[in-house]
């Protein structure tokens, strides 16, 4: 059983790659920079959430896999 993301996160990740979409890869370790340094007063454990959600986000819609609908729409990253 896979584990389930909160609203927060999910929002915080989708509205942290719609402002700044060339700023996050498929590497976590980047990703996690980039969150920590993009974001005011977060905490680790929901930076390496937010990371973790978005590195997941776009590895899958690399590799095709068709999102759910709560998902972060990338529309970019096929080029």
């Amino acid at each position: 059983m896979g584990k389930v993301k909160t609203e927060q996160i999910k929002h915080l990740a989708k509205d942290l790659t719609t402002r700044f979409p060339d700023q996050f890869s498929t590497n976590f370790d980047e990703n996690k920079h980039m969150v920590s340094e993009l974001t005011e007063g977060i905490t680790t454990r929901v930076r390496n959430q937010v990371a973790g959600y978005i590195t997941r986000t776009y590895t899958l819609n690399q590799k095709g896999v068709p999102l759910q609908e709560d998902e972060i729409l990338l529309e970019d990253t096929e080029e």
